[in-house]
C-alpha cells in the first residue's frame, strides 16, 4: 500500500470512529497540518510511532488497524554497516531503562510486604499482561489483594521508578543518524507511549515500534521475532538485535539475526560493542 492508500485508510478509520481531523489531532498530539498531510498521503513513509498514536487515540492498535500493511522505509533511505546491518532493535527494560528494584522497594514499604514476595508475584503475572492476556486493570487488581493495597496501579510505581541509561541514549541517537531504529519489548499496555511523551526515551524517528501487549506476543517467542521483522521491511541477517536477556537474543539468533547482549551493569562496554558493530561501511 502506497501513501495515498494508507492515508484513505487512516482517514476511512477516523470517521467510522466519529472523529473529526481536529477530535484525532487532539486526542493523539498532532498538528493538524500533520494529520492532513498523511490523509493526503503528501507525506511519504510516516513514521511507525505516528501511526501508533493515531491507532490509540482511534482505540484500537497498530496491528488491527493495519492488519499486513506496514508503512515501507524508502529503500533509499537505508545505510549499512560493514556487518552488514541495516536495522537495529533495542529492547526497553533493562536496555534503555532501569527500574526494578526501586519499584519493589517502594511497594515493600507501602505493603509491608518482603521486597522478594512483591517481586515473586510480579512475575508471575508479568508474561501475562505483557502478552495482552490480562488487562492492567486486573493486573493491578490481582497485585493489590495480593499485597493487601486498597488501591495499586503498577504504572505509577514503574514511571517514578525508570531510570534512563543514559549510555544508551546517546547510543540511539547516534545509531538513528545512520540506520533505522526499533524498539522491541515485553511490556505493558501504554507504557512506551507514556515514556516517549515524558522523554524517558529518545524522542526520535523509529521506523518501527513493537510492543508486546499490542502484538500478543513475548520474546523469546518466535512470533513477535516474526512480526518484527515484517515491520522493518530487511532481511533477517540485516537486523541487530540488542537486549539484556540471552534467551532473547539467543530466540532471534536462531532465526538469522545478528544479535548483541547487553550488560547493564557495564553500559559502557556493551555500547562500545554495539558502536563496533555498527561501524557505517561508507
Amino acid at each position: 500500500m502506497d501513501e495515498v492508500g494508507l492515508g484513505k485508510l487512516l482517514q476511512e478509520a477516523r470517521k467510522n470512529a466519529g472523529l473529526t481531523q481536529q477530535d484525532l489531532c487532539h486526542k493523539a498530539g498532532l498538528s493538524y497540518s500533520t494529520l492532513a498531510k498523511i490523509e493526503r498521503g503528501a507525506i511519504k513513509a510516516p513514521s511507525i510511532f505516528t501511526i501508533q498514536s493515531i491507532a490509540a487515540a482511534l482505540g484500537t492498535n497498530l496491528n488491527d488497524l493495519l492488519g499486513d500493511i506496514i508503512p515501507k522505509v524508502p529503500e533509499a533511505a537505508k545505510k549499512r554497516s560493514k556487518s552488514g546491518v541495516r536495522f537495529v532493535y533495542f529492547d526497553i527494560n533493562g536496555c534503555l531503562v532501569r527500574f526494578y528494584h526501586q519499584a519493589f522497594t517502594r511497594i515493600a514499604e507501602e505493603s509491608g510486604q518482603q521486597a522478594d514476595t512483591i517481586e515473586t508475584t510480579y512475575w508471575h503475572y508479568n508474561d501475562a499482561v505483557c502478552r495482552g492476556e490480562i488487562s492492567m486493570a486486573e493486573f493491578n487488581g490481582i497485585l493489590g489483594e495480593r499485597l493487601e493495597l486498597q488501591t495499586f496501579d503498577w504504572r505509577d510505581y514503574y514511571l517514578a521508578a525508570i531510570e534512563p541509561i543514559e549510555e544508551m541514549r546517546e547510543l540511539l541517537n547516534w545509531a538513528s543518524q545512520h540506520y533505522h531504529v526499533g524498539l522491541l519489548s515485553n511490556i505493558m499496555p501504554g507504557l512506551i507511549k507514556t515514556m516517549l511523551e515524558q522523554g524517558t526515551l529518545p524522542r526520535i524517528e523509529y521506523a518501527a515500534i513493537v510492543d508486546s501487549s499490542e502484538v500478543k506476543a513475548i520474546k523469546p517467542e518466535p512470533k513477535i521475532f516474526e512480526i518484527a521483522l515484517a515491520k522493518s521491511g530487511v532481511q533477517p541477517e540485516e537486523i541487530l538485535f540488542v537486549d539484556d536477556s540471552r534467551a532473547n537474543v539467543m530466540a532471534a539468533e536462531r532465526l538469522g539475526w545478528k544479535v548483541m547482549w547487553f550488560d547493564d551493569y557495564r553500559p559502557d562496554e556493551s555500547v562500545a560493542r554495539v558502536r563496533a558493530a555498527l561501524e557505517p561501511d561508507d
